[in-house]
């Protein structure tokens, strides 16, 4: 492998770079690499007619569109569900009207109106943190497409194979990753991303050994690659040497029940934002929701949806669960969200502002409109609803929050652990509410000082960082004192064998994207309790995520 600015991760031996691994397996076999995404578009020559320029935007629009959807109709599960969103994306109306917009007002050519639209609606959820940013990817996917429909190119993304191949790319779009043929992909490794990237996501459902974040990589001229998994270890091979591939091992079928081979229960939930994703949860055998994300009602809003257009837009999601759990977060908003409604002040850095329940203190009436429209949506589904806040760091907050949930006619109140004061103070939190639940992806970015977006610092990011284990455990802790529950609906529960860990902690339940439900489900089977802590065990005694990884996998062996 090239020396490169990635010299940090190199092994001793100079001949492998490390990064973060996302799904489990190994493999081994020649490159393929993604072409590199379009560059920006020139500015120039302005178009002679501003309006017919500016028409040809739409019709391009739909021609993505319709190629996304046609995808979406060969695929299946969360695959066929990304595809449909992003080909929703790219028929968007506001993206278009925007384009044509900057063409006959600054005369601009199509392809560049539509990218400038585009980075604008990217850096309004780059702004925003957390999940919505990690939406970016996938409208600059659509910028992409959209540019090169106009400029009479060929799309970007990954290229016919005609043998089985390990991708090497800077990132990969969503749709991309969605239409893998798994039987030629032996492996998947890219520059950026990070452990919550829909690459991992995707990756994992597929059953394709993944490792992101791996800095140096593009440097390489290796013509064929050795990928680890389970480890996160890249090293260059003999280009003539054999196709190898050792996919993950793990029990194929799950009974729809989360349980330990002993009964104990550790309940397997789906994490939700649509009404898509929790048709694809429930019909991936999950037994209710961990985190119904209500931000979708807001986003596009230019003020604040009505109590009975978020009582229906919320019943929507809610109905494929009649008579089942599902926890609904209140909206995770604030000066660094794009929502006009909310008149959000500048701040010098959101991430650490006003967002979260912390909006609620100043304007509890947004929170308690919600609150009336989730207590409505809860009848008219049948859905056995509870609500937690995000962003809570104290107990007079989750205090407060829980006071307001009763007093709306909602009987359980809960808050999720997102910031590490709050996982220190978990067993007074839970003296005032009814259960926690953990934001793995964000608890793991302010423990880390490591932004969740930035593939630079990635691996601090890495859910098996022992650091944030033994923070899991205060929790897991916690829950074991009080008697109450204490799940985690971060991407680490996607992991069946970081879920192993996890219920060893004494955590209650997991929660994640559908294609990770049985995977996970079957994988708490195969351990008892005792067998669990065991594990759990193991990991908290490491320094770093390699030594947690392999110390669980020789216990789980």
């Amino acid at each position: 492998m090239s020396e490169s600015a990635a010299a940090p991760a190199e092994s001793a031996a100079g001949s492998s770079l490390t990064g973060v691994a996302v799904s489990p397996g190994r493999a081994s076999g020649p490159v393929v690499r993604v072409a590199e995404p379009l560059g920006e578009p020139a500015s120039t020559p302005a178009p002679d007619d501003p309006a017919a320029e500016a028409a040809r935007i739409e019709p391009a629009a739909q021609a993505v569109a319709a190629r996304l959807e046609a995808q979406a109709e060969a695929a299946t599960g969360e695959a066929a569900t990304i595809l449909v969103t992003t080909a929703a994306m790219a028929a968007d109306p506001a993206l278009a009207a925007q384009a044509q917009q900057l063409v006959t007002a600054r005369n601009l050519p199509a392809a560049r109106a539509v990218y400038q639209a585009a980075e604008g609606f990217a850096d309004a959820l780059a702004a925003a943190g957390g999940y919505m940013a990690e939406r970016v990817r996938d409208v600059r996917d659509v910028r992409d497409r959209l540019v090169a429909e106009l400029l009479g190119v060929a799309p970007p993304g990954v290229p016919e194979l005609t043998s089985p191949s390990v991708l090497v790319a800077r990132d990969l779009a969503p749709a991309d990753t969605a239409g893998l043929d798994p039987a030629k992909v032996l492996a998947l490794v890219t520059e950026e991303g990070g452990p919550t990237s829909h690459t991992a996501i995707l990756a994992r459902a597929l059953g394709i050994p993944a490792v992101v974040a791996v800095r140096g990589l593009l440097a390489s001229d290796a013509k064929a690659l050795s990928v680890d998994g389970d480890t996160g270890v890249i090293e260059a091979v003999d280009p003539s040497a054999p196709i190898v591939t050792a996919a993950a091992s793990g029990p194929a079928e799950w009974n729809g029940v989360g349980e330990l081979s002993d009964g104990h229960r550790v309940k397997v939930y789906g994490n939700v934002g649509s009404p898509a994703d929790a048709q694809a949860a429930a019909d991936a055998g999950a037994e209710g929701v961990g985190l119904f994300r209500t931000e979708f009602c807001y986003l596009d809003a230019p003020a604040e949806p009505s109590v009975e257009e978020q009582r229906k837009a919320y019943a929507a999601v809610l109905s494929p669960f009649r008579g089942k759990p599902v926890i609904v977060r209140t909206l995770d908003a604030g000066a660094d969200k794009p929502l006009a409604f909310l008149s959000p002040d500048d701040e010098p850095n959101p991430a650490l502002g006003v967002r979260g329940v912390r909006i609620a203190f100043d304007r509890p009436e947004v929170l308690d409109r919600q609150l009336e429209a989730i207590a409505g949506a809860a009848e008219d589904s049948g859905a056995e609803v509870s609500v937690m806040a995000p962003m809570v760091g104290t107990v007079e907050e989750a205090a407060w929050f829980a006071e307001r949930v009763r007093a709306a006619g909602i009987a359980r109140a809960g808050v999720m652990i997102e910031i590490p004061a709050a996982a220190v103070l978990a067993r007074e939190i839970l003296g005032v509410v009814d259960f926690v639940s953990v934001g793995t992806n964000d608890l793991a970015q302010y423990t880390f000082a490591a932004d969740r977006q930035l593939g630079a610092v990635a691996k601090l990011n890495d859910p098996w960082q022992p650091g944030l284990l033994r923070l899991l455990k205060l929790i897991g802790d916690a829950a074991e004192a009080t008697g109450k529950p204490a799940g985690v609906c971060g991407e680490a529960a996607a992991d069946p064998r970081l879920a192993l860990v996890l219920a060893g902690l004494g955590l209650t339940s997991l929660s994640m994207n559908a294609p990770a439900i049985r995977a996970v489900g079957a994988s708490l089977a195969t351990v008892s309790r005792e067998k669990a802590r065991e594990i759990a065990a193991a990991a908290l005694a490491t320094a770093d995520p390699a030594a947690a990884r392999k110390a669980v996998a020789d216990a789980v062996s």
